[in-house]
């Protein structure tokens, strides 16, 4: 194991941190990481360890990560349907992808965590007036005025909280059954009646149902695995007091662990090899995902790939690729073919969604669908040559009927957008969008096998 007796989780503070928010009150931050710092944890290492074993099982083939969940959560929408629509729609994917793909599906979720993000820019301008950006609510908040956009201390124990109770709400919705294969009409949604592929998505139900009690009736009796469903929380570390300060030791467990997720990422503009994003996350236990974008060389990937995972440790490292439908193709293949030269243990995912983001002439930030496909379809093909392993998928998405992504099933278009735009920051894929690409998957999964 690698010598890291001289890190703690403050020596970032020693690096260049960028995308952070500028506290007007540096006394009220300090008194607000204090705070932080003597609050329950909100996940295990227990769950952590597994998790990363989990991981590195999906990096050798024998399971498929699904990761997936709002752009960026906001307190407003901390309630039960909210929350149990989104665990529906990653729950009916997850089923989708076990039937067809004959793997177990890593149910990792976007979200009890996914309140700040990066921005572009530091300001926004509207009308000839000018104010910080939005960078989510645990740091400022959405409305545009002055006083909102002021980054507030006491957002990031708001955080805290609501997370505490999103993680709480899953738990036991799934300890008490909510998972359950035996009853998967618990997990439809209000409007799926309505949804062109309700009846697909019917029929596998129906078969996995009908298999669970094959296999019931060959063993004698109730299988629990069947009852329950395991279920992890990721989000960007982005806002670097707030993961510091949940960051913790734990009895006969050597190192530290971030005990606010499960799953830590790195996004793209704070992955410098230099960086304090990257000098916080080598220190951590947890297993560490990384966005990798269309610029990034194999010269400046695998440095960073070191620093994060400097024992080749399987299940440390996942790397999150997402390139765009336009330079996947181009992009990919020397990344992939470098880090397999050099033997680095990493596990691939794909995000077909960021690098698809494009302005609607009405005014509206979107995605199409089929170049969210197009992207993932690339991507398997890629691996396929190159004799890597796609292992996962990593989606924005919601159990909501809203209308942010064009095209899909209904073939959604610009003038569709204002109907049910709600998001603050990305556009996400709506429930439909989001069963049909997971069958859309098991479709290329299969053919590239």
């Amino acid at each position: 194991m690698s010598d890291f007796s001289e890190w703690t989780p403050e020596l970032w503070q020693s690096r260049v941190a960028t995308q952070q928010p500028n506290y007007p009150d540096a006394e009220a931050l300090r008194r607000v990481v204090a705070a932080l710092g003597s609050l329950p944890p909100l996940v295990t290492s227990f769950e952590i360890v597994a998790l990363k074993r989990q991981l590195a099982e999906a990096a050798t083939g024998d399971r498929f990560v699904l990761q997936g969940g709002d752009c960026a959560e906001s307190f407003a929408e901390c309630d039960s349907g909210t929350i149990s629509n989104r665990l529906k729609v990653l729950l009916q994917m997850s089923v989708v992808l076990i039937h067809g793909l004959k793997l177990p599906v890593v149910r990792v979720g976007r979200f009890a965590g996914q309140y700040a993000k990066p921005r572009s820019t530091d300001t926004e301008t509207r009308d000839g007036v000018t104010l910080p950006s939005y960078r989510g609510d645990i740091v400022n908040a959405a409305e545009f005025t002055a006083a909102a956009r002021v980054p507030d201390p006491q957002r990031l124990l708001r955080g805290h909280a609501h997370s505490a109770m999103t993680i709480n709400f899953v738990r036991a919705l799934i300890d008490g059954g909510f998972a359950d294969l035996h009853h998967p009409e618990y997990w439809e949604l209000g409007w799926m009646q309505h949804a062109p592929l309700q009846q697909e998505y019917r029929r596998m139900v129906t078969a996995i149902s009908e298999s669970v009690r094959f296999m019931e009736t060959l063993a004698g009796g109730a299988l629990g695995s069947f009852s329950r469903a395991d279920f992890y929380t990721s989000h960007e570390a982005l806002v670097l007091h707030y993961e510091a300060a949940l960051t913790r030791q734990v009895p006969r467990k050597p190192g530290w662990f971030n005990l606010s997720t499960h799953f830590p990422w790195i996004g793209m503009r704070t992955a410098q090899l230099d960086g304090a994003h990257v000098a916080y996350c080598r220190g951590i236990s947890n297993p560490i995902g990384l966005k990798v974008g269309p610029s990034v060389t194999a010269e400046q990937l695998l440095p960073v790939i070191d620093a994060l995972n400097p024992d080749n440790e399987a299940g440390r490292l996942t790397l999150i690729h997402r390139m765009g439908v336009a330079k996947v193709g181009a992009a990919l293949a020397p990344l992939l073919d470098a880090v397999k030269r050099e033997g680095k243990s990493v596990l691939w995912v794909c995000d077909p969604m960021h690098g698809n983001t494009e302005a609607t002439s009405n005014g509206y930030k979107t995605r199409r669908f089929e170049n969210i496909q197009g992207e993932l379809d690339q991507a398997f093909d890629i691996h396929a040559a190159a004799g890597t392993r796609l292992g996962g998928v990593h989606l924005e998405l919601t159990g909501e009927n809203v209308t942010e992504c064009m095209g899909g099933a209904r073939a959604l278009t610009e003038t569709d957008l204002e109907r049910a735009y709600k998001s603050n920051v990305d556009p996400r894929l709506n429930y439909e969008q989001s069963l049909e690409l997971a069958m859309l998957i098991v479709r290329k999964r299969g053919s590239s096998r």
